[in-house]
């Protein structure tokens, strides 16, 4: 199998840094930068008041239980209202949770309960967020897959810093002001959508019964066999290979090289996210899936290299391998589904996207302590890496993947 690729003609390529899209990068960086400065704050936060490790599953699971319910109806809410009304509302309501949370912090004892309201309310509104997420770059960007590489690398550089960020006003500031600072992040993100100038978009049909949207967005999103096909090896991956790897990686490394080898192996990896990014925006394969699901090959040294027990250089080598691979898939991803999927499904098409990945990540998070103290970490890194192989091989196998072509997006 062969994958051509274009050359990327950059007098000929449509302008990417229109005013649309460094409003919405805007919003997309500094959300993106709040959301990884949050949980650094918050489980310290929920430690600190003494709930202890309990209250930090309990507020972590009150945040993700109405996301994960509640994304499929996102999804139909964004196509009916539009994905920017969705997403400036969202955006709002996050605003006032997490300023209700700095207040609760920065003046008292914040009771466990009032906690883990705020993290439902947050968590709805994520729901209501993220299917927004993926329609709305084909609205301010035409082209598609140097935008999604531009986000990818903004992503990259945010989880990376957003830590160290949230660690150090921790320290100096406490808890409360984090969480301020990211309330302004959802004020900014707002303010920057609002200001978006789209095209006027059709109609919405407001007469079709929610359930009605959710089995048509089912059907369309059946009916595309590369697009459950990959959801499905992702879900099996999620168990398997991709909810494991942080858990598994936080045992191995911490144990042998301490908090100082854990943090330089997970900067690796984001700047191996970075290095993917970048090459997703001059290489343009006229088979994305195909050429993303073989670079996914060289993800595998992620799992491969915790369960030989590399040296930490050679470690945090492979994070970088791993995270490149990860990044440019996640561009081919992304811009196959924008360009291929109508934009009037595409919002609940996403939906059930990010439900799929959604569920299983969680498990294999859950499983992966329990199987390891029966079969031993690194034996089950090594069915990890096995199991990513053997998917990845049959991801490649299914014609509707390996011959999905390039397209333009759909009007």
């Amino acid at each position: 199998m062969t994958l051509t690729t274009d050359a990327v003609d950059e007098a000929a390529a449509p302008p990417l840094w229109t005013k649309n899209f460094r409003l919405y990068f805007t919003a997309r960086l500094v959300s993106l930068l709040g959301d990884a400065m949050l949980p650094v704050a918050l489980m310290y936060g929920v430690v600190q008041l003494g709930y202890g490790a309990s209250g930090v599953g309990f507020v972590l699971a009150a945040q993700m239980l109405p996301f994960a319910v509640l994304i499929l109806f996102g999804g139909v809410l964004a196509d009916r209202f539009t994905p920017r009304r969705m997403m400036i509302g969202a955006d709002a309501a996050r605003c006032c949770l997490q300023m209700a949370a700095a207040t609760a912090f920065g003046t008292g004892h914040a009771p466990l309960w009032l906690l883990l309201l705020l993290a439902a309310g947050s968590g709805t509104a994520s729901a209501a967020f993220q299917p927004g997420v993926a329609s709305m770059v084909p609205q301010v960007a035409k082209d598609l897959q140097r935008a999604n590489a531009t986000i990818r690398v903004a992503e990259a550089i945010a989880s990376m810093a957003g830590p160290t960020v949230a660690a150090v006003l921790v320290a100096l500031f406490g808890v409360a002001l984090v969480l301020a600072v990211d309330a302004a992040t959802f004020a900014v993100s707002g303010v920057c959508l609002l200001l978006l100038r789209l095209a006027p978009a059709p109609a919405p049909d407001r007469k079709t019964s929610t359930w009605r949207n959710l089995l048509e967005g089912w059907h369309e999103f059946r009916s595309r066999t590369w697009l459950w096909v990959v959801i499905l090896a992702w879900a099996v991956n999620g168990i398997t290979t991709f909810g494991p790897l942080r858990p598994l990686t936080t045992l191995l490394v911490a144990d042998e090289h301490g908090a100082t080898g854990l943090g330089l192996v997970w900067t690796a990896f984001g700047a191996g996210n970075v290095l993917g990014g970048l090459v997703g925006m001059r290489f343009r394969p006229k088979r994305p899936l195909a050429a993303g699901a073989v670079a996914m090959f060289a993800w595998v040294v992620l799992p491969l290299s915790n369960a030989l027990g590399l040296p930490l250089w050679s470690t945090c080598a492979c994070f970088v391998v791993g995270g490149a691979a990860w990044a440019f898939w996640s561009v081919m991803w992304a811009t196959s589904v924008q360009s291929q999927v109508p934009a009037t499904v595409l919002n609940r098409v996403y939906a059930y996207d990010v439900a799929g990945s959604l569920i299983a990540f969680p498990v294999g998070q859950a499983l992966a302590g329990p199987v390891a103290d029966l079969i031993g970490a690194r034996t089950l890194l090594y069915v990890s890496t096995l199991v990513a192989v053997v998917t990845f091989a049959v991801l490649l196998s299914v014609p509707a993947v390996r011959s999905l072509r390039r397209a333009e997006p759909p009007a």
